[in-house]
């Protein structure tokens, strides 16, 4: 398939935009990339897009899932993480590949899933993004309806709550509602660049003990 081979030259940080794509098609192409692929996909209104991340995205998208993974250990809060498994509905013709994603409240849901079928399991709770997002990526976590997507990007967080169908940005997470986390995070991630990942988790984890005392 022509526009397949077009993607599996991709190079780290390059993106093609396929359209239109049906859902059907949309199937073969995810097909023929397999699950043992670096690059990743967004599917909204009949667009595709496929991305073959940086190497400093991989690292980056690393340390916010494990600085979300403390927030959560420190708060005594159970989750499931999927990673960025593919999420997808034919119904509602959207599909993504979050960077990781995590399930909080719906964390029963998914114990012991590899695979997620949404038109049964709930979209994941949270939803991470380490780099620019299309509004093709918006528009599939939109109509999927992932309740709070967090975008790191420029050494800023944007946190994204959805309203009634459509993404707001807002200065809180609903998820961690008594964390500055649009100010915390932004810190820790600069930090791991000065004294190293595993420090600054230290650090990050020290720091939100305190917070929660």
């Amino acid at each position: 398939m022509p526009t397949t081979s077009i993607s599996l030259r991709l190079e780290p940080g390059q993106k093609v935009t396929l359209q239109p794509v049906s859902w059907e098609g949309l199937e073969e192409i995810l097909a023929e990339l397999g699950e043992q692929r670096s690059s990743r996909i967004a599917y909204a209104k009949g667009i595709l897009e496929i991305m073959a991340p940086l190497p400093e995205h991989e690292r980056a998208k690393v340390l916010l899932a494990d600085l979300v993974k403390i927030l959560l250990k420190v708060q005594k809060r159970s989750w499931e993480p999927l990673g960025s498994t593919t999420l997808k509905r034919k119904d509602m013709a959207a599909g993504i590949e979050p960077d990781d994603c995590f399930y909080i409240q719906n964390y029963k849901a998914v114990i012991g899933k590899n695979r997620l079928d949404l038109t049964v399991d709930p979209p994941p709770d949270l939803a991470l993004e380490t780099d620019v997002t299309s509004k093709t990526e918006l528009d599939a976590y939109e109509v999927l309806g992932v309740p709070e997507l967090w975008i790191y990007e420029g050494e800023n967080l944007r946190i994204n709550v959805l309203r009634e169908g459509k993404y707001i940005e807002s200065q809180t997470s609903p998820t961690v509602e008594n964390v500055a986390v649009v100010e915390i995070i932004p810190r820790f991630m600069k930090r791991a660049q000065e004294v190293g990942v595993s420090q600054a988790l230290e650090e990050f984890e020290v720091f939100i003990k305190a917070e929660n005392r």
